[in-house]
């Protein structure tokens, strides 16, 4: 199985070979494009689709527009050179150690 590191440099290759780093981007704008598949994951819960399912053999739904928000994420984490593996296991690690809900409402 496959790390997020290794996830991250294949999907950033990728992104590379299909023209989406010719020029740089800022990072506000990978956070607007990390954005617009989130709204596109909401638009289908709003529709009430399925979570998982493929149209014209493309896959659609709810967990595909999440999984593009990740591969932005993991697109640009290669690019800035971030250590996926380590940062989310110490994160991990420290929301272990929160109270309740943050202390917090919602």
């Amino acid at each position: 199985m496959k790390t997020f590191n290794e996830w991250a440099k294949e999907i950033h290759k990728n992104a590379v070979e299909h023209g989406w780093w010719d020029e740089p981007r800022s990072f506000a704008e990978v956070v607007a494009l990390c954005h617009s598949e989130l709204s596109e994951a909401l638009e289908e819960d709003r529709q009430a689709k399925p979570i998982f399912y493929v149209e014209n053999s493309k896959p659609e739904g709810i967990a595909t527009e999440m999984i593009d928000c990740l591969i932005r994420i993991l697109d640009w984490c290669a690019y800035a050179g971030v250590d996926v593996d380590e940062i989310l296991s110490v994160k991990h690690e420290f929301n272990k150690s929160r109270p309740y809900k943050h202390g917090k409402n919602y």
